[in-house]
């Protein structure tokens, strides 16, 4: 009679164990559960490392942005150091999952630490942080989230953007340029570069003061997701030993990835 009652104790805990993990699987009836990635519009660089140690997330709009109790800190537990270079070709980093309240994502903050450097023709050069960066990168969102769903929030950081030099010193600083996007309401374009021989090719969608930029991959295609809807010009920028293109009146739809026809740069 003992075995039998200790049989069922132990049979029951394994039922409460597997019942916690399959809830563990979905997001509660009023939360909703979302992924933060992270990706990459590339440069001319070999590698561009940075740290990252969070991602801060803030619900509630009417919150002031000194109140630290309307941000939510989600800590980064891998290597904090991520080669941002390779995160493009459809690669990205997952920086952590929470499940939030649903209603609307105001803003998100990106936290860096001070271990951030780029790797040119085997050397390696420190890339300077200005302090007022040291409290986070802000990121204006303004996305509803619905209880019980799922989402990918994905943060772009625009390396091509993001690294100056400071006139005659020489530093190399980190002026971050991010933007983010829900995936599952991305729009974008994406395509082919012709012939290889032209990489690095800069890909750049500019609509008024809007501009998007990436570069093609080692097969020349390219991706950029998280366009607002409108009409583009797409400017193609190989090396020196090409002539660039520009493609007018590229039509982008909410929700939608628009496919170019392949572009093929002509020699010099």
């Amino acid at each position: 009679m003992k075995n039998l009652i200790s049989y069922l104790f132990i049979s029951l805990l394994a039922i409460a164990g597997i019942s916690c993990t399959s809830d563990d699987d979905n997001p509660a009836a009023g939360s909703a559960r979302v992924n933060f990635y992270l990706v990459d519009a590339p440069a001319s660089y070999d590698e561009v490392w940075v740290e990252v140690l969070a991602v801060r997330v803030k619900m509630d709009d009417d919150v002031s942005d000194e109140d630290e109790s309307g941000w939510l800190e989600i800590n980064y537990d891998k290597s904090q150091a991520i080669n941002l270079l390779e995160l493009t070709g459809g690669n990205s980093e997952l920086l952590g999952t929470e499940d939030l309240p649903a209603g609307k994502i105001d803003q998100l903050r990106l936290i860096l630490g001070e271990d951030n450097y780029v790797i040119q023709n085997g050397e390696r050069f420190e890339l300077k942080t200005p302090s007022a960066q040291q409290s986070g990168l802000k990121i204006k969102i303004n996305e509803n989230i619905e209880g019980g769903m799922s989402y990918d929030l994905v943060i772009d950081f625009d390396v091509a953007r993001s690294i100056v030099t400071a006139g005659n010193s020489g530093n190399i600083i980190l002026k971050p340029v991010l933007r983010a996007y829900m995936e599952k309401a991305a729009a974008g374009i994406s395509g082919q570069v012709l012939p290889l021989e032209a990489r690095p090719v800069q890909v750049t969608a500019s609509k008024g003061d809007d501009v998007y930029n990436t570069y093609v991959d080692e097969s020349g295609n390219y991706v950029i997701n998280g366009m607002d809807d409108g009409t583009y010009s797409v400017t193609f920028s190989p090396n020196d030993q090409y002539f660039p293109i520009v493609i007018e009146e590229i039509q982008v739809i909410n929700g939608e990835i628009v496919t170019l026809d392949p572009v093929t740069l002509s020699s010099k």
